[in-house]
């Protein structure tokens, strides 16, 4: 019932069993049994007695001494809360904890798998650090509450590329239920402890803490930190608890252990704590043991300059690193230096001025000043800049605070933080190499500028830091910002030396925000300064719009329409300030305000080709409607088709261990609308899902392009996929053109083969304002629409495959998307006629798209026509009558001239007989007329009639033969006609 045991004490001597309750009856009654240590030794065991009534328990600082039943006070040396337990030491895995890893076996090849055995949970003293491996390992604890409860833990989780959920299963395995914002666990501030508390039910409860991630890159993983883990709950706890070595209860019935103080030091289970001989050892807040002091060197001494007196004189002086722990005067000890030279103060800060040169004091509200000199009105028609601009690091500013935080314990001395260098402000020593050194500054909000303070959308403020770090071990420095005091978030970090450099974030929504760095010399564990050398520097921070800040300068404002008025007066957004007439103007059309520029007509910037801006000119995006003019042919695209956001998740990718994991793309091709919002499901599970479809969550991204990873659930150990690392590609949209380059973006279509050039490629160029480490001049992307009739409207997004993570070199990133809703709109020219046959009087007509078709939308075929027409069946009878009378015709001709000429041949054959005669001429009177021809014939031959059109035709056939047959036979013979 109870994972504490009573065992029997006789004579200094353990005995063979110890003492339990059974479960309790539905009366609410059990007894007390002995238990053999040994299973099977049943023999000499006590009866059993009747036990306590159930709902009995022991208040704190008391334990239920079995024997007797009753609740007795905790020695001096020792602690109990009465109904609760606590594990707060962890030099070894307390009992009833355990860890178990769970392979990785998702990889691309079996022979990859990695074993997880070495991966755990490791106890480090004060605390217990998670593995840092892509392993996923559970730290596993069962306990079985008698009434409800509650369990709570402190817990340091830093580094999002790990994944940290806590949950609880009855004892079928089944998770309990419980809210979302309880499972998955919030980032926490560099150094800090967050706490945790998850009620629980009575009855057998099993606590789940996992770690697991995608690590893909070398970069090294914080790991998670986890201490004093209390349960209440077990109604009782059959031993008190000694108290751990730094810790000592001086009274019996305590509970809780009290540290040791500074320079004493206890052991397990103390009352009270030893002085150390503090002539040459020293301790820390509650040590075990007492250590020697080590010979003075530079490490353990800092300068500062001292605050201006009234002299207007400053000087760098000394001070040892408390608590000072090392010796002075002994052989190797460094000599304290002695302090410098007095010298003038720097000036104040831009805000400030000198009054009394002892101190800098902010202008009063409607002055500036430069720092250097007195505060002065600003002159009519300008108002004063509200902001922070801190370049000279003589006394930390008011809004400033610096600390130190030490990974395992607590706060370290707050001298050990940043100190302050004239022109500079440096980390400090701190108490050891892994603590983390803080520097912070607050802004309760931003106020803009009273003539833009209406425009929407535009940005609220920006701050700018110059810094450089210096460091031989694997030193990192972390910008961080936490907005409405939700979670702190790591903006931009820097790893090892950096030459001097300056960044700058911009605040898109005005909210109170704190503003914090964070330095950190290793990420070992580390009880000792090997690498004080080791610094960051920055030399400036400037942040805009503060409401709370100091002017150091004026701007123009527009004045009120009313004569000689002085007075400002905020413009309707999208307008500028004229300088000239000092009155609000409106943008051209198609350009944006970009509101953190000087006044006048250059504040308005022009949008990029295809593109134009909204309303209130705070923005430019596609209308998704693009025209394209090459030679006489103008092609017009409608990408409203493609949907309002396009979604690409790519791989499966794997990491270097083999771990898998995905990119999803989230795309808004027309931004005017709606922004394409990635977030993480594991940090903001506590934003209500209004705001995450708004992208207001801490961890949530709202932008024309971004990405997100996501861990498929199988092969990890979570229960469902998880989306993390949310990031943003591109905020602003430059512009859609067919051409490959547009503001220093190249598309580079050779990624893209593409073999048809009828219609071209459409390249939408995006880019992020926000500079990264590896990206100065922030991230770019390119989407190409290309037109793909065998596609859907939605069509396909995809990614390179020489560059599977859509970016070759971590800066440009390109996307495809193929579609038919990416192919130009239909016009008259993309369909052709076709004429149908002439049947019964009418003829149709039909349209029909020129293949292939390489076109969406726009205009629609032309239904079918019917129009009227000829037949050609008379016309065919008519020419076949005529045909069939003129082949008769010819026949007959044909035959006629045939037999004609048969008697002419007869004819001319006899006067060739005649005329061979010898001495014979036919006789006058005869008139050629042959023997055995009939004078009928002749007459016929020579009557003459009036010829029809058939004796026309036969005279002149008759007519051209003889005289062609008589010429040529006989020169002389007599030829009639």
């Amino acid at each position: 019932s109870s994972p504490w045991r009573w065992y029997v004490v006789q004579s200094r001597q353990v005995l063979d069993y110890y003492y339990e309750y059974t479960e309790c009856d539905s009366t609410g009654s059990r007894w007390r049994v002995a238990i053999p240590q040994s299973p099977g030794a049943c023999t000499g065991l006590p009866e059993p007695v009747r036990g306590t009534e159930c709902t009995f328990s022991c208040k704190a600082g008391e334990f239920l001494e079995m024997s007797a039943q009753e609740c007795t006070q905790c020695a001096a040396g020792s602690y109990s809360l009465g109904s609760g337990i606590r594990f707060d030491q962890w030099d070894s895995m307390p009992a009833g904890f355990s860890s178990l890893a769970t392979s990785l076996e998702n990889g691309p090849h079996g022979a990859d798998r990695i074993a997880c055995n070495s991966s755990s949970w490791v106890p480090q003293g004060n605390y217990l650090e998670s593995n840092r491996d892509e392993c996923t390992v559970s730290l596993i604890y069962a306990v079985h509450l008698k009434k409800q409860g509650f369990v709570s833990f402190e817990y340091q989780y830093l580094d999002n590329n790990l994944l940290f959920e806590f949950f609880i299963q009855n004892d079928q395995c089944q998770e309990m239920d419980q809210f979302a914002d309880a499972k998955w666990l919030k980032l926490t501030n560099h150094g800090e402890w967050a706490t945790h508390t998850v009620n629980l039910k009575s009855g057998t409860n099993i606590l789940y803490w996992r770690t697991g991630g995608v690590l893909m890159g070398t970069k090294v993983v914080k790991p998670v930190l986890l201490k004093n883990i209390q349960i209440e709950g077990v109604a009782y706890t059959s031993e008190c608890f000694p108290c751990k070595p730094g810790m000592f209860s001086r009274a019996p019935g305590s509970s809780m252990c009290e540290p040791c103080p500074r320079d004493t030091y206890s052991g397990h289970g103390a009352s009270s704590c030893t002085p150390c001989n503090t002539t040459s050892q020293y301790a820390a807040e509650a040590s075990a043991v007492c250590k020697d002091r080590p010979p003075c060197s530079k490490k353990d001494y800092f300068q500062i300059h001292t605050a201006c007196d009234h002299e207007g004189k400053t000087q760098v002086i000394y001070k040892w690193i408390e608590p000072k722990i090392c010796l002075e005067g002994v052989p190797g000890a460094e000599t304290f230096p002695p302090s410098g030279e007095r010298e003038p103060c720097p000036p104040c800060n831009p805000g400030f001025y000198n009054n009394d040169m002892a101190t800098c004091s902010p202008c009063p509200p409607g002055t500036f000043s430069d720092g250097m000199k007195p505060c002065k009105q600003c002159p009519a028609g300008t108002e004063p800049t509200l902001g922070y601009e801190f370049k000279w690091w003589n006394i930390l500013p008011a809004n400033m605070k610096t600390s130190c935080f030490n990974v395992g314990n607590s706060k370290c001395d707050s001298m050990n933080g940043w100190e302050m260098a004239g022109d500079h402000i440096q980390s400090g020593a701190g108490s050891s190499d892994n603590d983390y050194l803080i520097l912070n500054i607050h802004i309760p909000g931003f106020k803009l500028p009273t003539s833009v303070s209406s425009r929407s959308g535009t940005e609220f403020g920006r701050i700018t830091f110059e810094f450089e770090t210096l460091c031989t071990a694997d030193c990192e420095l972390y910008f961080m910002m936490d907005v409405n005091r939700k979670s702190t978030t790591v903006v931009e970090s820097w790893e090892r030396t950096k030459a001097r450099q300056s960044y700058m974030h911009i605040m898109t929504k005005n909210a109170s925000v704190s503003y914090t760095w964070a330095f950190q010399r290793t990420n070992q564990p580390s009880d000792v300064r090997h690498y004080v050398n080791d610094v960051a520097r920055i030399y400036s921070i400037s942040v805009s719009n503060a409401v709370d800040g100091v002017s150091s300068g004026c701007r123009a404002c527009a004045l009120s329409t009313q004569p000689s008025s002085s007075t400002c007066v905020p413009c309707p957004p999208g307008h500028y300030i004229d300088t000239h007439t000092s009155q609000c103007t409106e943008c051209p059309r198609n350009t944006r305000l970009v509101s953190h520029t000087s006044p006048g007509p250059e504040a308005c910037r022009p949008c990029g080709p295809g593109s134009r801006s909204d309303k209130d000119h705070s923005l430019c995006y596609s209308d998704c409607h693009f025209t394209h003019t090459s030679g006489n042919v103008t092609l017009t695209f409608d990408f409203s088709l493609l949907g309002s956001v396009g979604t690409l998740m790519n791989g499966p990718s794997f990491t270097s261990k083999g771990t898998k994991y995905f990119h999803q793309f989230n795309i808004s091709l027309c931004g005017g609308q709606q922004l394409a919002v990635c977030t993480d499901n594991v940090t903001d599970l506590s934003i209500t899902d209004t705001q995450t479809e708004k992208g207001e969550g801490a961890n949530s991204v709202k932008s024309f392009i971004c990405q997100s990873t996501v861990i498929p659930a199988s092969g990890r150990g979570f229960h469902t996929a998880l989306s993390s690392q949310s990031i943003n590609l591109a905020n602003t949209f430059l512009g859609a053109t067919v051409e490959n380059t547009l503001d220093g973006i190249r598309a580079r279509p050779e990624l893209y083969p593409w073999t048809s050039k009828k219609v071209p490629d459409i390249n939408f160029y995006y880019r992020s304002l926000e500079a990264t480490s590896s990206c100065e001049s922030g991230r770019s992307a390119v989407v190409t629409l290309r037109c793909d009739p065998e596609k859907s409207t939605k069509g396909e997004l995809a990614v390179p495959s020489q560059c599977p993570a859509a970016t070759c070199d971590g800066c440009t990133f390109h996307f495809l998307w193929e579609s038919s809703g990416a192919c130009p709109t239909c016009t008259e020219k993309d369909y052709h006629q076709i004429e149908g046959v002439c049947k019964g009087g009418h003829q149709d007509l039909l349209y029909v798209w020129t293949e292939p078709k390489l076109c969406m939308g726009g205009v629609t075929l032309p239904e079918k026509k019917t129009l009227p027409c000829e037949g050609m069946e008379l016309w065919v009878r008519l020419g076949a009558g005529l045909g069939a009378f003129t082949a008769v015709l010819l026949v007959s001709l044909t035959c006629y001239f045939w037999k004609k000429n048969k008697r002419l041949e007869y004819k001319y054959s006899r006067l060739v007989m005649s005329a061979n005669k010898e001495c014979e001429m036919p006789g006058a009177d005869s008139c050629a007329v042959m023997e055995g021809e009939n004078e009928g014939d002749m007459e016929d031959e020579i009557v003459y009639t009036k010829p029809s059109l058939l004796g026309k035709l036969k005279a002149i056939a008759s007519k051209k033969y003889e005289n062609v047959q008589l010429n040529s036979s006989h020169s002389k013979a007599l030829v009639w006609s």
